[in-house]
């Protein structure tokens, strides 16, 4: 089998989706398959491309499983507004669009596997499939029109808006198979008039074999300098969609916990907000971006993860980061409803708060702290849950059975249509 996989996001980045396309890739060269990769200049989630890597210009690379990768280059602002995020991802689709299409009639993929965000690479990964006869795979990480209305982004009702939501409506069209990562999401799909039988279920995945429960404290406790008993823990991505101006809040309230830290680890446009919110308090800190190979031990440092959410985003979304938080055998407070995707994953493995409600987070997170039965409790449930829900193998091993049964019957297709000619 042939994959050529086009998405923005991918390998040498650590965090969101970056992980999971790498992860597939990967996992597909292990299975024995051929696969190449078209992805953007490393620019995630600092929002500027990476100290060593060409700014203007192209740059190719195989991995040691044998995975073919090309970078390309695009605009990358150091704001991310609405307006300069689409400019950012068409930047990525002109610059790929040349190079997919000849590598499609070269390599002559059996599927050419699109990953939104962004969206805007859909038309790239349409016509690759096209100009090389692949099935083509539409795989949505969030609702990105959605989430920008949700998030203040995109004015829905703007002309922005209706052009986006159009574009959307034309792009699902197209594609012989769409998956998304959560059932709510997939009910979003049918919502958007797509067909029962294109759509498909691919949730992302826990790393077991990296992400290990660690009995007793984390070494890196003690390199990052903390020395309270508990560590409250946010890691990822530092942006404006996951409600996260909740976390200065949470520390204020919980100041008179001496015993208590708020490690916020990650970059991001919303980072230096953060700060400002909170100056002044000796409950929170924040720490950049840990190495992949100390993931276990940045996960195992918390006694309690922090996963906030905002309300408008609860079923376009399901932060990505959850899969390996799982996998750590920690407790989550999350900030969103019952019967959310999030909601149904988090619920057995820790607490749900109403979204923006920072003292209800602050008690939740008390609570957890003060019962040291059911912080053990939730956390082996979730370890647990990964290790039966969020299996890579297992999840990556499904969807190579997809692959085959889509190019089986495409097989089929040009034989009668050969027949019939």
């Amino acid at each position: 089998m042939k994959i050529q996989l086009i998405g923005i996001n991918y390998s040498p980045e650590i965090i969101s989706t970056a992980v999971y396309s790498t992860g597939l890739a990967e996992q597909f060269a292990s299975f024995g398959h051929k696969v190449e990769v078209i992805t953007a200049q490393p620019y995630y989630p600092e929002w500027k491309v990476k100290d060593g890597w060409p700014k203007y210009s192209y740059r190719s690379e195989t991995s040691a499983s044998g995975v073919s990768v090309l970078h390309c280059p695009l605009y990358v602002p150091a704001e991310p507004t609405g307006k300069k995020r689409i400019i950012h991802h068409l930047s990525f689709a002109f610059t790929a669009l040349p190079v997919a299409l000849w590598k499609a009639v070269r390599f002559q993929p059996d599927v050419v596997f699109v990953v939104a965000p962004s969206l805007l690479s859909g038309p790239v990964g349409f016509l690759a499939a096209k100009a090389g006869r692949a099935q083509s795979w539409l795989h949505i990480q969030d609702f990105e029109v959605e989430a920008a209305f949700a998030t203040g982004l995109i004015r829905e009702t703007s002309r922005l808006g209706k052009i986006a939501k159009a574009f959307e409506s034309w792009t699902l069209k197209r594609f012989d198979r769409i998956s998304t990562i959560s059932k709510p999401m997939i009910q979003k799909l049918h919502e958007k008039n797509v067909p029962h039988g294109r759509i498909y279920e691919l949730r992302n995945w826990a790393n077991l074999s990296r992400v290990q429960p660690i009995e007793g404290v984390s070494p890196l406790k003690a390199e990052l300098g903390i020395e309270t008993d508990y560590v409250i823990l946010y890691s990822g991505n530092l942006a404006n969609k996951q409600g996260l101006e909740i976390i200065p809040e949470v520390a204020r309230l919980l100041a008179h916990r001496s015993d208590v830290t708020i490690a916020v680890c990650g970059e991001g446009p919303m980072k230096a907000k953060l700060q400002e919110m909170s100056a002044g308090l000796d409950t929170i800190r924040f720490f950049p971006l840990q190495p992949l190979e100390r993931l276990s031990d940045l996960l195992g440092m918390a006694d309690v993860h922090l996963l906030p959410q905002i309300a408008d985003a609860a079923d376009l979304v399901l932060p990505s980061k959850l899969t390996n938080m799982l996998a750590s055998g920690r407790p989550t407070v999350a900030t969103t409803f019952p019967g959310t995707a999030l909601g149904e994953e988090v619920e057995g493995c820790g607490i749900v708060v109403p979204p923006g409600d920072a003292t209800s987070t602050a008690s939740a997170i008390e609570n957890l702290l003060d019962d040291a039965p059911l912080r053990s409790e939730l956390g082996e449930n979730a370890r647990q849950r990964a290790l039966i829900a969020w299996d890579g193998e297992a999840i990556l091993g499904r969807l190579k059975n997809e692959f085959d049964k889509l190019i089986a019957n495409k097989t089929s297709n040009d034989l009668t249509k050969e027949q019939i000619n």
